[in-house]
């Protein structure tokens, strides 16, 4: 019971004291503050984005891999290589590919046909920012999309090559207004005209990146609208089981190397790439991005050690005839050692509060900016709180110490 009437004395003498010497105390938290947000925002954006990330690639499965042209291509600043582009994969490969793979697994094939159609319906129209993908009627399968009204394509859709087409969410939100139902209208997708059939449910955006402004139309009528140009095809495959995805690259490898003609001296000409491929060389650079905020955090918090340390060294030789008389009326060393630690510590977490709290406000307006979800890092959060308290006691423990260690009669006698 004494230990805890001790801590709580303390904690009101921290507080009188820090009253008492407002602007000091405010300074020191501040720099405390800024140097805690700084560490956590950039944080808190981070585990933002990366849970958009995973959540967005992780619709596609662990169980899927493309057979693309190229490889992927991120580059954050100068970091990165450059991704090898290969032969474009034409149609007769994928073609050839679909019916000669003979795994357990499901083939869809598909192509871009632009990144910059606009959509029109009766007197509204998009951006000229939407995707258009020719696909088979395996793609949804294999691409993570789903279905939130209509239907998808058929064998007869592609075959025929019929002018159908399935959109996205944005593109409904932005041509149908008032809730209206997009299943059967006709929309225009540059001059061809298409019947609405499928709506994709949301998957929303991933570090800027919108799933949502997609037209999928089928593969053969896509080709049509590319009458010009070599376009590379892309192949996905999706094995029943994740524990398999070894042997089905290998099997497909293999398949692959014999449709393009390759000698066993040859190396491929095409690349093998996981649905979460992007996702985790964005984590990888993002790494370098959380330890230059934790060395920035780290510097600025050594510049608030050091403030903190030179205000409880100044608050000693103020209070020297305060010390005394505790001193005279029976407080020990520890005593005045803990209470000077104690007031080091308050002024570290009332800056270091505040750090967290704007910290996870900023961290979350920038990644809410990237289109990611809103997030409250406890984790980070709880080791900024910690940080704290360490730099508290580290910064305190000398004042306390030569506090400590006064003779109680030098002090008394001190003007």
């Amino acid at each position: 019971m004494s230990v805890t009437m001790s801590y709580r004395e303390n904690v009101k003498l921290a507080l009188q004291s820090i009253v008492s010497n407002r602007l000091r105390t405010f300074l020191t938290a501040l720099i405390i503050a800024i140097g805690i947000m700084a560490l956590i925002g950039v944080l808190t954006s981070i585990d933002a984005m990366q849970s958009s990330l995973t959540n967005s690639f992780s619709s596609m499965g662990s169980n899927s891999f493309n057979i693309r042209n190229r490889g992927v291509n991120v580059r954050i600043g100068d970091s990165g290589s450059q991704a090898k582009v290969f032969p474009a994969i034409t149609y007769r490969d994928a073609l050839a590919f679909k019916e000669r793979y003979d795994y357990n697994a499901v083939v869809s094939i598909s192509v871009n046909v632009t990144w910059g159609a606009t959509v029109r319906y009766s007197a509204e129209k998009t951006n000229p920012n939407i995707g258009v993908i020719g696909v088979d009627d395996n793609y949804l399968q294999t691409s993570g999309y789903t279905l939130a009204d209509g239907r998808d394509f058929t064998m007869q859709d592609v075959e025929n090559a019929h002018s159908v087409v399935i959109i996205g969410e944005e593109v409904r939100s932005r041509l149908f207004k008032h809730n209206k139902q997009p299943i059967g209208e006709y929309i225009m997708i540059g001059d061809e005209r298409f019947t609405v059939v499928g709506l994709l449910e949301s998957k929303g955006s991933s570090a800027g990146f919108s799933s949502d402004k997609t037209c999928l139309i089928p593969l053969s009528r896509g080709r049509a609208m590319m009458a010009q140009g070599d376009p590379s095809y892309g192949i996905t495959v999706m094995t029943e089981d994740p524990y398999k995805m070894e042997r089905a690259e290998g099997e497909a490898i293999a398949a692959f190397r014999k449709i393009r003609g390759l000698t066993t001296k040859q190396t491929n000409d095409f690349e093998i790439v996981k649905s979460d491929a992007v996702a985790q060389i964005l984590m990888e650079n993002l790494s370098y991005v959380t330890l230059g905020a934790v060395v920035i955090a780290f510097i600025t918090l050594v510049g608030a050690s050091i403030g903190l340390m030179n205000i409880m060294l100044v608050s000693v030789t103020e209070r020297t005839r305060e010390i005394g008389i505790r001193k005279a009326i029976g407080a020990t060393p520890a005593v005045i050692r803990r209470q000077f630690l104690m007031e080091a510590v308050v002024i570290c977490l009332l800056g270091g509060i505040v750090g967290v709290l704007v910290g996870i406000a900023i961290g979350n307006l920038l990644a809410l900016g990237l289109g990611a979800d809103f997030i409250i890092p406890w984790k980070w959060a709880f080791l900024g709180m910690g940080v704290c308290v360490g730099v508290g006691m580290l910064s305190g423990y000398y004042p306390a110490s030569k506090a400590s260690k006064l003779d109680p009669v030098e002090a008394l006698r001190y003007e």
